[in-house]
């Protein structure tokens, strides 16, 4: 096992023992949804940068992987939606977790009248050799756990969760990104790396990553403030500013002109007629916002028409538009 793994195995070891409330910062606030009570320790130990868990992924009853489940309490939300007997499966490497993991779905299933543990189907794998047969899982998700690995692996793990979801299934990520080269010293620093700081990726890199293993579509949904590495408490000579961001990759075929990514870009038409027309797919009523993947977004302005605007990346996308 190389360095910064074992590290990271003994970091979330001690976080499963003693939970840590400042391990990781949540961006996300956490849903209050209608009869779901999450037990304290779960929530001590909601170890993510963000959420991965959106009702409109999670209709009927969908088969749900949720990898580094932490104390579970994302296992409980995806539960809350599927809620039958294996729906959820959880896979993590750590024993301890899997332990204090399991103790907490039983104080769970107390103070949750609808819950059942039966729901929730924990297993022991590694990420970058999932125990889930191919072409099994509808939501695959996985929260500041990727951003621990080195490229390889980090593609490893990525190629895996696309091998064990369904046709246009999708995966649910919620990561650190950052735009400023990370300086090499915190590279190396095995804790940061286990702590999912020092391997933050550019947005694109990261988005990069995820369409060369095949992923069609990618959704942006979310980016948020999350940390800064500073000169005084770290191996830096600048502030680094780091961004959480929540993505959905979705296992659409490739199209043949490339992957459509949505960072969170609309066309508005405000010319003369009912509505333009490219011929290509995409209609734009007039003066009514359209989502567009950036893919569409650069060929409309290509255009060079003077009655299209195109706004920038928000890098917020839910749901809908042109693809």
């Amino acid at each position: 096992m190389a360095n910064y793994l074992e590290t990271t195995y003994d970091v979330y070891k001690e976080a499963a023992e003693n939970p840590q409330k400042g391990l990781c910062c949540t961006t996300t606030p956490v849903w209050q949804l209608p009869g779901l009570s999450i037990p304290q320790k779960m929530l001590e130990m909601n170890y993510g940068c963000g959420s991965t868990v959106n009702a409109r992924d999670l209709v009927n009853h969908p088969t749900i992987l949720y990898v580094g489940i932490g104390g579970g309490m994302e296992l409980l939300q995806f539960a809350y939606f599927s809620r039958r007997n294996k729906g959820v499966i959880g896979v993590d490497i750590v024993d301890e977790m899997i332990g204090v993991c399991k103790e907490n779905m039983l104080e769970a299933a107390q103070q949750n009248p609808w819950f059942s543990t039966e729901f929730v189907d924990i297993r022991k794998g590694s990420a970058l050799s999932l125990p889930i047969d191919d072409n099994s899982i509808d939501v695959a998700a996985q929260n500041c756990l990727f951003n621990i690995f080195e490229e390889t692996e980090l593609k490893q793990a990525l190629t895996e969760m696309y091998r064990v979801l369904k046709p246009r299934g999708r995966l649910v990520l919620s990561d650190p990104t950052c735009e400023q080269p990370m300086p090499e010293g915190l590279k190396q620093d095995a804790r940061l790396r286990a702590l999912c700081l020092s391997g933050a990726l550019p947005l694109q890199e990261y988005v990069n990553m995820i369409t060369s293993i095949g992923f069609g579509t990618v959704e942006i949904r979310a980016k948020r403030p999350y940390r800064i590495l500073d000169p005084e408490h770290y191996q830096t000579d600048e502030l680094i500013y780091i961004e959480s961001v929540e993505v959905c990759a979705i296992k659409d075929p490739m199209p043949a002109d490339g992957p459509c990514v949505f960072t969170g870009k609309t066309a508005i038409y405000y010319g003369g007629e009912e509505y333009f027309d490219d011929e290509k797919g995409h209609v734009l009523l007039q003066n009514q916002p359209l989502a567009v993947c950036d893919k569409t977004a650069a060929a409309l302005y290509n255009l060079g028409r003077k009655d299209i605007f195109i706004s920038p990346s928000t890098f917020f996308y839910d749901g809908g538009g042109c693809c």
